[in-house]
């Protein structure tokens, strides 16, 4: 009898890598340090180390692919450096040019707004800097694509580096009920 596959949703901290072996030199901190994961777990696309947030892990190879698929959307709440201007949210959304792998990228139009707030949800992160070195803004980015570290390529090359990014939705599940660290097991995706 073959063995059921397990699904997970993680609230993937700060400083942690998304991967389970890390094969370089440097000591990082892998996603098995956050909970006992059965063996074949593998995480469904990425968040940099310097990312945080909603990352779903699977034993089923075949739910990865659909979820990566471009079908799905992936939702970025993103703190830019600056007061982000109205045509720099014009640009993001009818797309960009970003270097990947060498090559010349055009995102496709997604879905961006300045938030003016952030959710009560929204928890903490680790402190970008003192607020006396310039103002921030708060950007909520849809995608349904992925391209690598996408969103922080995408607001420098309007002028506004990413300082925090926070994935906060894929499709219908979303970090809302996590904590920094907490990993919850699901039926499916």
């Amino acid at each position: 009898m073959l063995a059921k596959h397990r699904h997970f949703a993680l609230y993937k901290p700060h400083g942690y890598i998304s991967q389970f072996i890390y094969e370089k030199k440097r000591n990082k901190k892998k996603l098995g340090e956050l909970y006992d994961f059965p063996e074949g777990t593998m995480a469904i696309g990425r968040l940099d180390e310097n990312s945080e947030g909603l990352l779903l892990l699977t034993t089923d190879g075949q739910v990865s692919e659909q979820v990566r698929s471009k079908v799905v959307e992936k939702e970025y709440f993103v703190q830019v450096d600056g007061q982000i201007t109205d045509q720099a949210i014009l640009a993001l959304q009818q797309g960009v040019e970003i270097g990947i792998k060498g090559e010349i990228y055009l995102t496709k139009a997604c879905e961006v707004a300045k938030l003016m707030d952030l959710p009560l949800w929204v928890q903490p992160g680790r402190r970008i800097r003192d607020p006396r070195h310039g103002p921030t803004s708060w950007l909520r980015i849809v995608l349904t694509e992925g391209k690598f570290r996408q969103v922080r390529k995408m607001t420098a090359k309007v002028g506004f580096p990413t300082l925090r990014l926070l994935r906060v939705r894929i499709g219908d599940i979303t970090l809302e009920d996590l904590e920094v660290g907490q990993v919850k097991e699901m039926e499916t995706f």
